[in-house]
């Protein structure tokens, strides 16, 4: 549950960037106020810890399925 958690936030971090990126727009922002309203730290802040136990996946012998 944990692993399908992280790795949705890590979508949204980087649908985010995408949206920065290419149209220089700050979706999570937009949504909760600006970059430095707590709502939007908050959500910058839980994909950061999101991206960090992503990077446990690596290190796993086995495959992350969705269907665990």
């Amino acid at each position: 549950m944990l692993d399908k958690l992280a790795l949705a936030l890590v979508i949204i971090g980087a649908l985010n960037w995408g949206s920065i990126g290419i149209f220089q727009y700050d979706l999570v922002a937009a949504l909760f106020g600006g970059s430095d309203m707590i709502l939007s730290r908050i959500v910058y802040t839980l994909v950061a810890l999101a991206g960090i136990w992503a990077i446990s996946f690596f290190f796993r012998d086995d495959a992350i399925t969705m269907g665990k």
